[in-house]
């Protein structure tokens, strides 16, 4: 099974660094040809604009460093593995974007100030100077960009790559500044007006908006994040399969890197299973789990005894109380330890509710009431997955 996930993390490696090279010999070749025309027609929005594709393939040299750093074997030090220095990288990426999208700003907030404190007389030969051939440069320009950026999102979708959806997001908002700056060289070619710095603020808030996202995102991933519905539900329907399960609780993933995850969960199983029989099932699950999902599982047990008459009548009202309380998503590990008259049970509550210590304190005074023999120990916990 691991030489299995090891060739898999070498052809997403592989694949990472192909398209990264692809990304930095795209924006190499439109540095050139952005810069020439931005010297040749004196157009400070070109030369910014190549200057933002030299940021790109420098964010595209990042992601090969963090994507070979990320495929160490874990080691002694760190044996989750490297793989969450993908998610540094992606904070590198949207510094990056943030400093060509602040950059844009600052220059065309500047060209703005130098025109209009220029003498009118002397304000046309501000305005840059586009001969025809620049227009259709800056036009191909716009379209290798866009072709970079699909490309680009679409890979890293496919291989759960941040760096590489932050860079394609990148590409992308690219693509629209390279054409708003051939609309503002076109509208200057034809009617010699120049509003290319004006686009440049309006296109440098969403660089920066863009950057922003991309860091939040990233940021979000190191802090660990609430593992997603389809996540979760696979995961539990994997658990389900195994007959003997009666319900799959307290699932929390742990992401340490795109290709490196360790979970673990809660299983309810009938009280008079044995523990060699529930050495062959948690074996078999982990197996699954392994096989079909690459997770690696760790399982907890939760046994079942709701068979007697008393029980029952017990478990009904536990669950009419949790009934009156939306802020209780769910109530599981129910058990009755008659030998010590002793009642276990967990409530989940939404991560909005203010008070869930008084409204556990409730269903226990209620519960404590009809059943003064026994003992309750409810236990609070938290709605780490999402299964809806």
């Amino acid at each position: 099974m691991e030489h299995a996930t090891i060739r898999e993390q070498n052809v997403r490696e592989k694949k990472i660094v192909q398209t990264s090279i692809i990304g930095i010999l795209g924006n190499v070749f439109l540095v050139g040809f952005k810069a020439f025309v931005g010297f040749l027609a004196s157009s400070t929005a070109v030369i910014l604009d190549a200057l933002n594709n030299l940021t790109d393939a420098l964010s595209s040299i990042i992601t090969i460093i963090g994507t070979k750093l990320s495929g160490k074997k874990p080691d002694k030090k760190h044996p989750y593995g490297y793989g969450r220095i993908e998610y540094l990288t992606s904070v590198i990426i949207a510094a990056l974007i943030l400093f060509a999208g602040a950059s844009a700003i600052y220059d065309s907030l500047k060209g703005i100030i130098e025109f209009w404190q220029t003498p009118e007389a002397e304000r046309a030969a501000l305005s840059p100077n586009y001969p025809f051939y620049a227009l259709i440069i800056i036009g191909v320009a716009v379209l290798v960009k866009i072709f970079l950026g699909l490309f680009f999102r679409k890979r890293g979708k496919n291989l759960s790559s941040e760096n590489l959806v932050a860079s394609g997001t990148d590409a992308l908002f690219d693509s629209v500044l390279s054409l708003s700056t051939l609309i503002a060289a076109l509208i200057t070619y034809f009617s010699g007006v120049s509003i290319e710095n004006y686009l440049g603020i309006v296109i440098g808030c969403f660089i920066v908006k863009s950057g922003i996202e991309v860091l939040l995102s990233a940021l979000s991933s190191i802090i660990g994040q609430r593992a997603e519905g389809e996540e979760t539900k696979k995961l539990r329907d994997i658990i389900l399969s195994e007959p003997a399960v009666r319900g799959v609780y307290d699932i929390i993933i742990n992401k340490y890197g795109p290709s490196r995850i360790i979970a673990s969960a809660h299983i309810e199983v009938d009280d008079s299973l044995t523990a060699k029989d529930l050495h062959r099932i948690t074996r078999r699950l982990t197996a699954a789990a392994y096989n079909e999902s690459h997770v690696i599982l760790t399982l907890g047990i939760y046994a079942s005894n709701d068979s007697t008459k008393e029980s029952k009548k017990m478990k009904e009202l536990l669950f009419s109380l949790v009934k009156e309380h939306p802020e209780i998503l769910q109530c599981h590990g129910f058990y009755v330890d008659e030998e010590n008259k002793a009642v276990s049970f967990d409530l989940i509550y939404d991560f909005e509710c203010k008070n869930p210590m008084e409204i556990t304190a409730s269903v226990e005074k209620k519960l404590q009431e009809s059943f003064p023999e026994f003992t309750f120990y409810p236990i609070l916990d938290s709605d780490f997955s999402d299964l809806e």
